[in-house]
């Protein structure tokens, strides 16, 4: 029988931490270079500053006044996975503040984010809990018991997202991984790091980037006779 008020799936299986390592070393700016899925808008930016997450996404789904759902599935989460919370198209209410990020950081959860507001941002300090939102609201969600789903298909600011994805967050913003794509998303990230560090070197070292990049020859093929 079809549930149309809670749909509740498992967690999905954890992405090896092998893998999660290698990725926890790369930036989502890098991988921007070359890869053109599964980046959330840049409205969903860090609640604190320099923190960086690789981990196994878990997703929910709640409706704008309702968070009825988000308390019951944090006795689920755990450590190496980041809840990514679809709000449903609500920009106002905050479902996410002190109280869920004390028992976030009491189940060892890695990180979130959410497609709306968070609040009690000093809280969500004073745990030094990764998270990502839309910014600080003082509005917040309420326990209709209106319904919501825990681990089914999501739209975390633009990006669709499934439960199972990896993710990396981080300053420049979230990225979400389909598995299919990590480990060759993984292996040109470390490429085009590796190159990038080499060209920060150059820079360093008194070469102009124009002349490295070669915009400057282009500059100059369409200014000099």
């Amino acid at each position: 029988m079809t549930n149309l008020t809670y749909k509740l799936n498992p967690m999905p299986e954890p992405i090896p931490q092998e893998k999660l390592d290698r990725l926890a070393k790369l930036e989502t700016a890098t991988i921007g270079h070359f890869y053109h899925f599964g980046f959330a808008a840049p409205a969903i930016q860090p609640v604190l500053p320099g923190k960086v997450v690789a981990a196994t996404v878990c997703t929910l789904a709640i409706p704008g006044l309702d968070s009825t759902l988000l308390h019951h599935c944090l006795s689920q989460v755990g450590p190496g996975y980041f809840m990514a919370v679809d709000r449903m198209g609500d920009t106002k209410y905050a479902c996410w503040g002190g109280g869920v990020t004390r028992m976030a950081a009491m189940m060892g959860l890695s990180g979130a984010c959410v497609d709306g507001p968070h609040t009690d941002t000093a809280e969500v300090a004073e745990q030094d809990f990764a998270m990502w939102s839309r910014g600080a609201s003082p509005v917040t969600t309420r326990l209709y018991d209106t319904g919501g789903g825990f681990n089914v298909p999501v739209s975390i600011g633009g990006a669709a997202v499934l439960p199972g994805y990896a993710v990396l967050a981080d300053d420049s913003g979230v990225l979400f991984i389909a598995p299919e794509d990590l480990d060759t998303v993984i292996e040109q990230g470390e490429i085009k790091t590796e190159r990038g560090q080499a060209n920060e070197a150059r820079i360093t070292e008194g070469t102009h980037l124009g002349e490295m990049s070669g915009a400057s020859n282009m500059v100059r093929a369409k200014t000099e006779g």
